[in-house]
């Protein structure tokens, strides 16, 4: 599938809720089947600034594609970076740095978290964007 095709599918599924808290809720599972990261990749290197919780995000480079693979010690941050791994993960470098993250804007999702998370989050971003740029280099 393709970026835009993977957002439009999340875009759908989060209209199927009424309210935020059966939104977090959905957020909360989807952490939850975010598949361990190796315990190699818990380092500081991998960590994210700018982020209130711990978040480790590593990446690699399989043929074409990179693959995410990433944690956190805080439930809700876990599910958003299952969330961001659902999109940017199995995909080309090319392909992530020319996509539109919009679809964050048309969940709701940045307006209905804290400062820090928000902060949090766009630096989840930033540092997909940066493994694509140093990954698409090699």
């Amino acid at each position: 599938m393709t970026i835009k095709e993977i957002q439009e599918e999340i875009i759908e599924e989060f209209a199927l809720f009424d309210d935020w808290m059966e939104r977090y809720e959905y957020i909360i599972d989807l952490g939850k089947s975010l598949p361990l990261i190796d315990t190699q990749y818990k380092i500081d290197k991998n960590l994210i600034k700018g982020c209130q919780s711990k978040v480790w995000l590593h990446s690699e480079l399989k043929g074409d594609q990179l693959i995410f693979t990433a944690d956190s010690d805080a439930i809700l941050t876990k599910g958003i970076v299952a969330l961001l791994l659902r999109v940017f993960s199995n995909q080309q470098a090319t392909a992530i740095l020319e996509a539109n993250t919009a679809f964050i804007d048309e969940i709701g999702l940045k307006e209905h978290l804290s400062p820090t998370r928000a902060n949090g989050l766009v630096s989840m971003l930033k540092q997909i964007k940066l493994y694509a740029i140093v990954l698409q280099a090699k």
